[in-house]
């Protein structure tokens, strides 16, 4: 009988944690839900690289963009044939710092957002739980969505993802949310 209540106790357990902690992905029609609410507790960070988010587009649904992987305009990749990414040595404490001027604590609903999903959401989404943001979260299919594979718009982003599922978005940026070096 004491093996069962303390099986029952820990399975009880197990249950809570997982109920603290949601699954990392979620739509970008349920975040968008999330961010309107009033009372919302939630930061929703786009974590491109600015000028990435000049040439696609911008969402002002999003309270600040904080990059999590930057261009280094110094650095090759001649295997990829591109510049290289490096990591945002600044993302913990910058997000910390926008959680802070929400009035929110690092238990607060981190939501990441970035072109595909894949490269940087959900990346910087189990970067931010493994450094202390146990409730981070990342944009299933990011802003643009998927790329088809097959047919004749073969590459394009044009299924799934923020711009694709009719929520809003422009190429205008919001130089209030947008992550800038430049004294203001």
């Amino acid at each position: 009988m004491k093996r069962l209540l303390t099986a029952a106790a820990l399975a009880w357990c197990a249950l809570g944690a997982q109920a603290q902690a949601p699954d990392i992905g979620i739509t970008a029609q349920d975040t968008y839900a999330k961010v309107q609410q009033a009372d919302s507790k939630v930061l929703f960070v786009d974590v491109r690289d600015p000028v990435e988010v000049m040439f696609v587009g911008f969402s002002d649904a999003v309270h600040i963009n904080v990059p999590y992987l930057m261009v280094d305009r110094t650095a090759w990749d001649d295997k990829r044939g591109v510049y290289k990414l490096t990591q945002n040595a600044n993302f913990v404490a910058q997000i910390k710092a926008a959680l802070d001027q929400r009035g929110l604590g690092p238990d607060a609903e981190v939501i990441t957002l970035c072109r595909s999903g894949s490269e940087r959401g959900e990346p910087s989404a189990a970067f931010l739980r493994a450094n202390g943001f146990p409730n981070a979260r990342f944009v299933v299919n990011g802003f643009q969505g998927a790329a088809l594979k097959d047919g004749p718009q073969a590459g394009l982003r044009i299924q799934n993802g923020w711009q694709n599922v009719g929520l809003p978005w422009s190429m205008k940026m919001n130089p209030a949310k947008m992550y800038r070096t430049d004294p203001r």
